[in-house]
């Protein structure tokens, strides 16, 4: 059985596992109905359009 001849320090513990708690850029696309920043795949908070369809009212 294999075993490790010494012990991990905590500062090697804490690096490789800091890799998964990046926090990643949100990615933007331009909406095609407005022109507004928006999320893919999302409904657009300014126009309320998703795949050119109205899907909520905006004011």
């Amino acid at each position: 059985m294999a075993v490790p001849k010494q012990r991990t320090s905590r500062s090697h513990t804490h690096s490789r596992r800091s890799a998964n708690s990046r926090i990643k850029k949100v990615t933007l696309s331009a909406c095609p109905q407005c022109g507004e920043p928006k999320r893919p795949h999302y409904v657009c908070p300014h126009c309320g359009y998703y795949r050119d369809r109205q899907i909520i009212e905006v004011e």
